[in-house]
């Protein structure tokens, strides 16, 4: 982890194929297998340059101290995990050679656990009062109903869907694109504290590595692979939310969008998610239940608009009321012509209506009353 950048496909592959002590063996030597390298050539369209990966790994190799990272790692409350351990996700797996070699989890969760039941929230660092609104409503339900929330940690929607789960009972993952011991952005300090407490803050990255605009696009692809769906909840058309959803749709994964003012810049991404039909439209944590959930287990309500007390009425009385003057009153004969009824089935229902109070009868015949 020290040696290969996070993500590194060629160290990927060679750990796969090797283990990691015949990878490192390879390294010490300066020399990689010739059969690996014309595999990887055949299977890249562009040739890697291995001197130079070699040059770069063997020079990082001198500078790593693995039992200092351990040591250290134990003082800071941190632990590492890697392929095979009970703790670890096996749908990191479905990364293939860009599977992280290990993970720093610093926090009470239990990695595996968490995610079976996870949904990814992602979205714009400069969100707007609405996106920051939507995120944490969506996360705050997601939680209630025992999902765990996956975000980066970042500003914006980020830090809005970890306060959102934070509210509610489950648990929430951080992934960071520096080491677990760095607070970046420092002013969320206090949040992962809070999701240490409740979660976990976990990073491929070694202990003490800083971020970059790199790492940032790396790690959404550990964000992708950890849970069973990602929502992009506010993104503009360069968002790097978009990045992460191009790794759940390459993953298999389910991939929704929350849609925002067409007006807004910042929902331009979502909206053509949603236009290409690349992302399901979703606007509540039940509805993303829905999508990622059990098949017919975990269908959301059908949308209603409110119950009104006509609604109670059977079809032959609604059609006499429908045919009832506001205005001007009108006889029985005339109101049964317009309802296509009986005179005396009009009078009935005019009857039931007069003592609902839908109707009144005044010397020149019927009509609506005034208040209703």
């Amino acid at each position: 982890m020290r040696v290969a950048d996070a993500g590194d496909r060629v160290m990927g592959r060679l750990v796969a194929a090797y283990g990691p002590e015949g990878a490192l063996g390879q390294v010490r030597c300066g020399r990689l297998d010739p059969d690996f390298v014309e595999e990887m050539s055949a299977n890249t369209r562009r040739r890697p340059d291995y001197d130079r990966l070699l040059a770069a790994w063997r020079a990082r190799l001198r500078n790593a101290d693995p039992l200092a990272d351990l040591a250290e790692g134990e003082r800071s409350g941190a632990r590492l995990i890697i392929p095979g351990d009970v703790e670890w996700p096996t749908q990191l797996d479905d990364l293939g050679p860009e599977r992280p070699l290990g993970l720093w989890l610093h926090g009470v969760g239990d990695l595996r656990f968490s995610c079976l039941r996870s949904v990814a929230l992602v979205g714009s660092r400069a969100a707007t009062p609405y996106g920051r609104h939507v995120a944490a409503e969506l996360a705050a339900d997601l939680s209630e109903a025992g999902w765990t929330v996956i975000s980066g940690g970042a500003y914006g929607v980020d830090s809005a869907a970890h306060r959102g789960a934070l509210s509610g009972t489950a648990e929430t993952v951080a992934v960071l694109a520096c080491g677990t011991d760095i607070a970046y952005p420092a002013a969320n300090h206090e949040l992962f504290s809070a999701i240490r407490a409740r979660g976990l803050i976990l990073s491929e990255c070694p202990l003490g590595v800083r971020p970059t605009r790199l790492r940032f696009l790396v790690r959404n692809r550990v964000i992708a692979a950890l849970s069973r769906g990602t929502v992009v909840v506010e993104a503009a058309v360069r968002s790097g939310a978009l990045n992460t959803a191009a790794h759940a749709v390459a993953l298999r994964r389910h991939l929704a969008a929350v849609p925002g003012p067409v007006t807004s810049e910042n929902s331009a991404g979502c909206h053509r998610l949603i236009r290409r039909g690349e992302a399901v439209c979703v606007t509540s944590g039940r509805e993303v239940i829905e999508l990622v959930g059990a098949l017919g287990a975990d269908l959301a309500p059908e949308p209603r608009g409110p119950v009104l007390p006509r609604d109670a009425l059977d079809e032959e009385t609604r059609s006499v009321l429908e045919a009832v003057p506001a205005r001007t009153a009108v006889g029985p004969a005339t109101i049964a012509v317009a309802a296509g009824v009986d005179v005396m089935t009009a009078l009935g229902c005019l009857g039931g209506l007069a003592a609902a109070g839908y109707v009144e009868r005044t010397e020149h015949g019927w009509r609506l009353r005034r208040n209703k």
